[in-house]
């Protein structure tokens, strides 16, 4: 089932990059595979997938342990508290959510410590929803700049949600917004800063994403089904 859900998005993908005039290769597909096993994992990965979202720290942690001699780039999705970015920094592929200068400035010290360089993406709030983590748009350039100057991190880009809604159209003022957000910083010229990724749409809404300029979908459910937690 999961071998055929992912040719399903992928699918879904190549039509959407078609509609707007873009490569489907633009847009890396990442599997959202949190809640579910390393079992399920393997056999997304015989279908091709290699990049593997999760957003529990100490979650991860134990995948990666448990799947340790597969070629996986792990990403981290959920929202991130200094204290669990220890679990991290040794190997993660990307973090995706990253919204204040605490927790870069722990990621930064934590990443000199493992000797590499840690890549992430700022996450913005772009809508309303009081539940929805993230830095205002207005206060993104300047922790662009704070960020900037922290050596062991290099931010490529940015990451949002769209609102909760039965419509995936609901989402494309907070994907078009982001994009917007991507040219303001890229005309700031920001010294060791790169914008080369967009980080939105889940199941409900990734082909609009994609419309909007979105370079990484975020896939949980029409990969892996639903969650049982």
């Amino acid at each position: 089932m999961i071998t055929e859900n992912i040719e399903t998005v992928r699918r879904k993908i190549r039509e959407a990059c078609f509609r707007c005039g873009r490569k489907p290769e633009e847009v890396l597909l990442v599997g959202v595979s949190k809640t579910f096993s390393p079992e399920h994992i393997r056999e997304a990965m015989a279908a091709g997938l290699r990049d593997f979202g999760e957003s529990y720290a100490q979650e991860l942690r134990e995948k990666r342990e448990q799947l340790r001699e597969e070629d996986i780039r792990w990403h981290f999705i959920g929202h991130l508290q200094t204290n669990k970015v220890k679990y991290l920094t040794d190997f993660v592929y990307l973090i995706h959510s990253v919204d204040n200068i605490r927790v870069a400035e722990e990621i930064n010290k934590r990443a000199e410590k493992a000797g590499r360089k840690v890549n992430i993406l700022l996450e913005v709030c772009t809508t309303t929803e009081a539940t929805k983590y993230g830095i205002m748009p207005d206060k993104t350039v300047e922790l662009a700049r704070q960020i900037s100057k922290l050596p062991w991190i290099s931010v490529q880009g940015l990451m949002t949600m769209g609102p909760f809604s039965d419509d995936p159209n609901d989402s494309r003022p907070s994907f078009r917004q982001l994009a917007e957000l991507r040219k303001q910083i890229e005309q700031e010229g920001i010294p060791g800063i790169t914008m080369q990724h967009l980080s939105m749409g889940m199941t409900h809404d990734f082909e609009v994403a994609i419309e909007e300029g979105a370079t990484m979908v975020r896939i949980g459910t029409a990969i892996f089904g639903e969650r049982k937690g």
